[in-house]
């Protein structure tokens, strides 16, 4: 049954990337577009991959990083090929990537999932504030642009808020009764889930997820892992801006407008279909709409920057993903697994 439930997960989110590229596409002049594709300036590409690239192994740093507190010295190849297999594994099942990657690390460095899966919370916690600073800064340099985007996405949206808003509100209400409710039964039960196995499980985990979230916190060289999150956004700044320069019909765009997009793109990314296949196309061109470009030519920068990345995923993912599977690592005795074991010699030692 659970896997009927995976494969329909999975067969949902791919038709509703196929209606939303569908979309992305619709009314689009397919000969205007091919016309900007003959036109590409490959030694540009390749500048972007090689930027993409180099955004990879700064994560993978800083996600080697994250684990040292943890008491796990890691190469950062370790850490760079289960990253890559998490993001191969977006492309195939939204969000499944950020487990994948933990499990990959596991087989093949021994790190437990609960300890890694909390620093990679505290990963995306991180991208959702540069997101969100990068968001404020575009407002301040591309104010009419941006502002014009984001009215022309939400104003109906707005409207139909405030024609449902009484129903909303009580929804809203519902769901914190609810969940009340579920912490006082919760409370009310505590003593009895104590002797159920499945709670030290969950809490042991809950544990193990907090540590590797506030292993931020015990960084060793807390600015060497600023700079490398600063460099990451950095990278796919100009991964957007040399894109422009790939393209004759973009060619001319400026650094503001690289900015609009970066913003604008990564939420796109963010939403949850396989790669952002289709909302990353609409919301990128509807972007450049608004700098004087055709639907054609939007559609032409995205569907090149789209497709050229996520290409890389795929070459480099493959290869992480098969040199994950022939180097699995022996069992040995990690932080977390010495202390289980100690645990259990010492309840041994008290029967």
């Amino acid at each position: 049954m659970k896997k009927l439930l995976t494969i329909g997960k999975y067969l949902l989110l791919a038709g509703l990337s196929v209606f939303l590229m569908w979309y992305a596409l619709k009314g689009i002049d397919f000969a205007l577009v091919w016309k900007q594709l003959q036109h590409v300036n490959y030694f540009w590409i390749g500048v972007s991959l090689l930027l993409g690239i180099t955004g990879y192994f700064s994560r993978a740093y800083r996600w080697k990083m994250q684990l040292e507190p943890l008491g796990y010295r890691l190469t950062i190849f370790e850490t760079y090929h289960a990253m890559m297999v998490g993001y191969l594994a977006n492309l195939v099942l939204p969000r499944a990537g950020e487990v994948i990657r933990c499990s990959i690390l596991s087989k093949t460095s021994n790190v437990a999932v609960k300890a890694s899966f909390g620093t990679v919370i505290t990963e995306r916690l991180l991208d959702m504030l540069m997101l969100l600073l990068l968001t404020g800064a575009a407002f301040l340099i591309e104010f009419d642009r941006i502002h014009a985007f984001f009215w022309n996405l939400f104003s109906t949206k707005v409207a139909d808020y405030e024609a449902k808003s009484d129903l909303l509100y009580r929804l809203g209400g519902a769901a914190v009764l609810v969940f009340i409710l579920g912490l006082a039964l919760l409370y009310t039960f505590r003593e009895k889930l104590k002797n159920n196995p499945l709670y030290w499980k969950i809490r042991d985990f809950l544990i193990g997820v907090a540590e590797g979230v506030l292993s931020i916190a015990k960084l060793k060289n807390k600015f060497v892992f600023v700079a490398h999150t600063l460099f990451v956004w950095l990278t796919y700044y100009f991964t957007g801006y040399v894109g422009f320069l790939a393209l004759p019909g973009t060619g001319n765009l400026s650094l503001g407008a690289a900015l609009s997009v970066l913003v604008v793109g990564s939420l796109g990314m963010s939403a949850p279909v396989q790669g952002g296949i289709g909302v990353f196309h609409i919301m990128v061109r509807s972007t450049l709409l608004l700098y004087g470009l055709s639907k054609e030519t939007g559609m032409a920068y995205a569907l090149l920057t789209h497709t050229s990345q996520t290409l890389l995923v795929v070459i480099l993912g493959g290869i992480s993903f098969i040199y994950s599977m022939l180097n699995r690592a022996p069992v040995k005795p990690t932080p977390v697994l010495q202390s289980e074991l100690n645990s259990v010699v010492y309840d041994k030692r008290s029967k």
